[in-house]
């Protein structure tokens, strides 16, 4: 718990993600083209997609309300999903490892460059959660056709 506290402490200090913390793909392709792409790799691999947050839509949405003249995405989704199999290896290894649970993969279109959509998802800390890491690279890569 101390571990936890210590690493959301640092997070929120920094109140940025760092590069080395995210993995993104960036592509000329669509939005709609890149979130079907992903909806497909995640059912393709036999996982059932949890939830779609349109955060996008919701920072749109308020962002009067909160007195914000700053638009930050085109569009910008979230999809949260997990893998049984996985998830059970990785906790099995560490029951802690629950907190990574669901996984996450986003899409956006920033703006300032509306001819390019970014996918991409948080890196893990090294062990068993590279497992997951992997997972959503290779989804990523399959949703924009760069898979193996």
């Amino acid at each position: 718990m101390k571990r936890l506290l210590t690493t959301l402490a640092l997070t929120f200090a920094t109140s940025a993600v760092s590069a080395a913390d995210i993995v993104t793909y960036d592509t000329d392709q669509s939005f709609d083209d890149i979130t079907f792409g992903l909806e497909s790799a995640i059912l393709d691999a036999g996982l059932v997609i949890d939830s779609v947050s349109h955060t996008g839509d919701m920072l749109e949405r308020t962002r009067m309300d909160v007195g914000s003249d700053v638009v930050l995405y085109e569009k910008a989704d979230i999809y949260s999903f997990c893998s049984a199999k996985i998830s059970r290896e990785v906790m099995e290894d560490d029951p802690m490892n629950i907190v990574y649970c669901p996984y996450d993969i986003f899409v956006m279109v920033r703006p300032e460059t509306p001819d390019m959509t970014t996918i991409g998802f948080r890196t893990f800390p090294d062990g068993a959660m590279k497992k997951v890491e992997t997972l959503l690279d290779d989804l990523s890569r399959a949703a924009i056709g760069l898979s193996d």
